[in-house]
């Protein structure tokens, strides 16, 4: 999940929650909305890739 912050950049947030803290886990913050989801990408690939 990609979220805008006050500050413009973009935020990349796991898809599940956190069962420990109850909110998403922050996987990295991008200037721009392209390279967070370029980043995604990245970690779906990693997490599926054996």
């Amino acid at each position: 999940m990609i979220r805008k912050l006050a500050s413009g950049q973009y935020r990349l947030y796991a898809r599940k929650v956190d069962p420990h803290t109850g909110k998403r886990r922050n996987l990295g913050t991008f200037d721009t909305r392209e390279d967070a989801q370029r980043h995604e990408r990245e970690v779906q690939y990693f997490k599926r890739h054996r």
